[in-house]
């Protein structure tokens, strides 16, 4: 089995759902996750906090620095992600077309790379 990272991608443009919407939509992750889970597919996943409370460490330098906010100044950002196996891409493609309806987001497919498995 090949793990697949997939990804759900934001926008600085989205705007926040309400309270009421967002609770829905963690209900349905959740399940969404069960499934996972019940099929042996899961591996790991989680919500990220919002891209304003991230901190860009960099140690390649002379001195590390440290610096408040995101490395880039993207429009695009990593708002969750799964950590999935599954046999093939197809059956990861199917996989993210459902956590995609789940977390009303799009959702990126990538393969982890076979040397680092």
């Amino acid at each position: 089995m090949t793990k697949y990272m997939l990804s759900v991608v934001g926008t600085v443009d989205d705007e926040m759902p309400s309270d009421e919407v967002m609770q829905e939509m963690y209900a349905t992750v959740g399940r969404f996750n069960d499934k996972l889970t019940e099929a042996g597919k899961w591996v790991f996943g989680g919500g990220l906090a919002p891209i304003e409370s991230s901190t860009t460490v960099d140690a390649t330098g002379d001195k590390p620095t440290v610096t408040d906010g995101p490395f880039s100044e993207a429009k695009e950002f990593l708002g969750g992600f799964w950590i999935i196996e599954a046999a093939d891409l197809d059956e990861a493609l199917q996989w993210a077309k459902e956590g995609s309806a789940a977390c009303g987001g799009a959702v990126e497919v990538r393969p982890f790379d076979d040397a680092s498995q």
